[in-house]
C-alpha cells in the first residue's frame, strides 16, 4: 500500500489497526485521521499502560515508515535530542591534516597564503560528515518520512518544551555552523504524557489532543483476546471484571492494560481456565505493585471473585 493509499478514511485506519493488534476506538481513529491530514502533532494523554507508546508504534507499522523515538527526562536538552558533533572523529581528522601539513601549505610563498590555503580545510570540521544526529534531526532528515514519538513530553523541562514547541512549528532546526535544516518530508508526530505535570497552553494548541482512559470491560475483552490468543471466553470474562473492579478501588495504582495482559498470560502459563480464590490471591502481584493495594484487595476479595463469576 502506497502513502497516497495510506488513511483514506476513518473506517479504513480502525480496520488496518485491528490487523496490526492494535484494538482502535472511533475517537482514535479519527484523531489520527485528522491529525494525518492536517500534518498535526497529536498530544496522546492518559494513565501509564493504556497504549498510547504502543499507539506510535502501530502507527509507524500502518505507514510503513520508521519509527524514531525520544524519550523525555528532566534535564533533556537541546544536545541531547537534536544532535551533538563526533569529537572522536574530529580529533582523527585534526591528526590528519597535522601529519599533512607540509604537503597543504607547500609552495605558498607567505604565511597569509599559508593561512589562506589551512582554511579551506577548517569548515570540514562543522560539517555533515561530522554531525551525530540524535532523534528530532533524524526525524527531519528522513527521506520518505517518519514517525516521531516524543515519549513522556512532560517529564521534561519547561526549557526544553519551548524549544520542542519552535521545532513543531516550523519542522526546522539551527545549526550554526552549518546553517538552517528543513524537514525534507514532515514526520507526523506523536508526542505522550502522563500528566506528571501540566504542559503549555501554548504546546497544546500546537497539537491535536488525544486522551485514552482506561477501556470499557468489552474493550478490554477484545484487547485482551489480540494480545493473548487461545484464552477462554470464560477466563477473559471474569479476569477483566475483576480488573474493572479494582480500578474502582481507591488505591495507590490502578492496573493497566499491559497488566491486564500480563495477568492473562500468566493465567494461560498456570494453565488455569477458571478465576478461583486462590488463584487471584497466589498472583495478585501481577496486577498490583504496592503492598497496601493488594491488601484492601485482599479484604473485598470473596466478594469481588463472586461477581466476576457472575460474568462467564
Amino acid at each position: 500500500m502506497n502513502e497516497k493509499e495510506k488513511m483514506l478514511s476513518i473506517e479504513e485506519l480502525q480496520e488496518s489497526f485491528g490487523q496490526l493488534d492494535y484494538i482502535c476506538s472511533k475517537k482514535i481513529a479519527t484523531t489520527l485521521f485528522l491529525a494525518y491530514k492536517l500534518n498535526k502533532p497529536v498530544l496522546v494523554e492518559g494513565p501509564a499502560g493504556v497504549g498510547k507508546t504502543e499507539l506510535a508504534k502501530t502507527c509507524a507499522k500502518y505507514l510503513e515508515s520508521p519509527l524514531i523515538r525520544l524519550q523525555c527526562y528532566e534535564g533533556l536538552d537541546e544536545s541531547k535530542s537534536l544532535y551533538e558533533w563526533k569529537y572522536g572523529k574530529q580529533l582523527l581528522y585534526t591528526q590528519i591534516l597535522k601529519d599533512n601539513l607540509n604537503k597543504i601549505i607547500d609552495g605558498r610563498e607567505s604565511l597569509a597564503d599559508a593561512m589562506e590555503q589551512m582554511h579551506k580545510h577548517d569548515d570540514l570540521f562543522f560539517s555533515m560528515n561530522f554531525l551525530e544526529p540524535r532523534p528530532l534531526l533524524k526525524a527531519l532528515q528522513t527521506e520518505k518520512g517518519s514517525v516521531l514519538l516524543i515519549d513522556e513530553i512532560d517529564k521534561s523541562d519547561e526549557e526544553f518544551e519551548a524549544f520542542l514547541l519552535e521545532v513543531l512549528s516550523d519542522f526546522q532546526v539551527s545549526v550554526p555552523e552549518i546553517g538552517t535544516i528543513t524537514a525534507k518530508k514532515l514526520p507526523f508526530v506523536i508526542l505522550t504524557s502522563n500528566n506528571a505535570r501540566d504542559l503549555s497552553d501554548a504546546l497544546k494548541r500546537r497539537c491535536l489532543h488525544l486522551y485514552i482512559p482506561f477501556p470499557g470491560a468489552k474493550m478490554e475483552r477484545d484487547i485482551v483476546r489480540v494480545k493473548v490468543p487461545g484464552i477462554s471466553e470464560e477466563l477473559n470474562k471474569q479476569l477483566v471484571s475483576f480488573i474493572q473492579q479494582i480500578r474502582a478501588l481507591d488505591i495507590k495504582k490502578l492496573p493497566s492494560i499491559s497488566e491486564t495482559i500480563d495477568w492473562a498470560r500468566v493465567l494461560m502459563l498456570l494453565c488455569e481456565d477458571n478465576l478461583g480464590h486462590n488463584i487471584i490471591k497466589d498472583t495478585l502481584n501481577v496486577i498490583l505493585k504496592y503492598e497496601e493495594d493488594i491488601r484492601k484487595v485482599e479484604l473485598k476479595l470473596n466478594e469481588m471473585a463472586m461477581i466476576a463469576k457472575q460474568e462467564d
